[in-house]
């Protein structure tokens, strides 16, 4: 099964979206940077357990239409109804990784008439410090230009490859990394707004059925952790091993975690 790809018209323009399968709906909500790219290995493997599975690009990334200003989370988070209007689906399942998870609690919250069930794998209930500490960290991503020596390049793969320690796919990796780079000059919107947002706040005020999905190599798995300690009333599920491409990593236990909360 290949998925299928199409436009929707969204808060900041079209919206990209691919669909895979057929079945309960089940919205993907990628990490930043990159793109629905990081879904690819995850697609056939909802549709083969009989979910539809829904991969957005986020807008300014993939294919999407880029924002004209910087957006809040509470700005992205419509692009779930959109896409899931276009496809005359009234309610869905949303899951979304690192930056993904932020915008699906948001979504959830904003439009509990369309959600079904949350999975968030990489929460980030951070405190004041931490946000902070984080969005220094990030704000390098504003410095990105053009180069023509290519240089640029390099301090890019550089800057995503010491993110995280021992990767495992270099073709995971790779992928991602290409799909990033899309963005351009924009790509900091996402992180930014990410690092504005109080997700320990919004996750209290969920009330949908919420999964916390994390994996032991993940760069933010202690969040995670927390996360689970923070919210016991959250159903929790942990692979062994990945890093921040764990999506592309594992797939197939990726998919089984999804799959048994889905179906419980």
């Amino acid at each position: 099964m290949k998925p299928r790809k199409a436009y929707a018209d969204g808060p900041f323009g079209q919206i990209h979206y691919a669909v895979c399968g057929t079945g309960m709906p089940l919205v993907l909500l990628h990490q930043s940077p990159t793109d629905m790219v990081q879904f690819a290995r995850v697609m056939p493997l909802l549709a083969a357990a009989g979910i539809r599975a829904i991969a957005i690009d986020l807008p300014g990334f993939g294919s999407s239409d880029v924002p004209d200003h910087p957006p809040t989370i509470a700005e992205y988070a419509p692009v779930v109804p959109a896409v899931l209007d276009a496809l005359g689906i009234a309610r869905a399942h949303i899951l979304g990784h690192h930056t993904g998870a932020i915008i699906a609690t948001e979504a959830a919250l904003q439009f509990p008439g369309r959600t079904d069930r949350v999975i968030l794998h990489g929460p980030l209930p951070m405190s004041d410090e931490e946000r902070a500490m984080w969005r220094q960290i990030l704000s390098r991503e504003k410095e990105w230009n053009l180069r023509w020596d290519g240089s640029h390049l390099i301090e890019q793969w550089g800057f995503r490859h010491g993110a995280q320690g021992a990767w495992t796919d270099i073709e995971a990796f790779h992928a991602n990394f290409i799909h990033g780079l899309l963005a351009g000059r924009t790509v900091w919107y996402a992180h930014d707004a990410v690092m504005t947002y109080r997700h320990e706040e919004a996750m209290a005020r969920l009330t949908a059925p919420c999964l916390i999905l994390a994996n032991t190599g993940d760069a933010i798995y202690g969040f995670s952790q927390r996360a689970r300690e923070q919210f016991p009333q959250f159903a929790w599920a942990e692979i062994e091993g990945g890093t921040i491409d764990a999506i592309d990593e594992l797939p197939r236990a990726w998919t089984d975690a999804v799959v048994a909360f889905l179906r419980r």
